[in-house]
């Protein structure tokens, strides 16, 4: 039996890394995301969570609950505030993806492992992973779909996009490369073809 192999699909903001992902699991992948776990370690009662209140302050809570664009109002002002939490979170992060992976690897094993992992090189993560996926689509793509899921003003797209190495940089790093500037057939067959290669190879 092939191993189980382990790839992380990462790239620009509002590239359509999810929509690969959610392709990939649809042909027999587990896929895993890296801010979902983040989202639910986010509980202010956790102990890590008391970490981050202690960062920040009680304001960040809302209703028992973090309030997350409170704390993304917090870290994108306060770049000595973003790298304190991230040394949070980071570790714990990967954490969690290892143990998941194990687990698997116990009970009828999948066709692949898929992480969502957008700040993948940015934490330095990628050797742990056999097979790398950089998604690109053109700025002026990427800038509309940001506004539109998120709510958030254009400023904020170049805010974070700053924090994240330059797409040509992940682009040369990675070992596949999906575009993402055309309709959902051709994104599909794209994923459909690295997706056969990887679990064949």
């Amino acid at each position: 039996m092939l191993e189980l192999r382990k790839l992380a699909v990462t790239g620009g903001l509002a590239s359509g890394k999810t929509s690969v992902c959610r392709i990939l699991q649809e042909l027999g992948a587990y896929t895993i995301s890296a801010d979902e776990i983040v989202h639910q370690l986010l509980s202010p009662h956790s102990e890590l969570g008391k970490q981050i209140v202690e960062i920040f302050g009680r304001d960040i809570i809302k209703n028992a609950s973090f309030d997350r664009k409170k704390i993304a109002e917090y870290v994108f002002a306060d770049s000595a505030k973003l790298q304190k939490l991230e040394q949070l979170l980071h570790p714990t992060v990967l954490k969690t993806i290892q143990q998941t992976y194990q687990g698997l690897l116990t009970h009828n094993p999948p066709l692949l492992f898929v992480v969502e992992v957008p700040l993948l090189f940015e934490i330095s993560a990628e050797d742990w992973f056999d097979a790398i996926i950089v998604v690109t689509t053109p700025e002026s793509l990427a800038r509309e779909r940001f506004k539109i899921a998120s709510g958030y003003p254009d400023e904020q797209f170049v805010q974070r996009s700053r924090r994240q190495l330059p797409v040509e940089e992940k682009v040369r790093r990675a070992d596949y490369i999906i575009y993402n500037d055309g309709s959902m057939d051709h994104l599909k067959n794209q994923v459909k073809t690295i997706f056969q290669m990887l679990i064949t190879k």
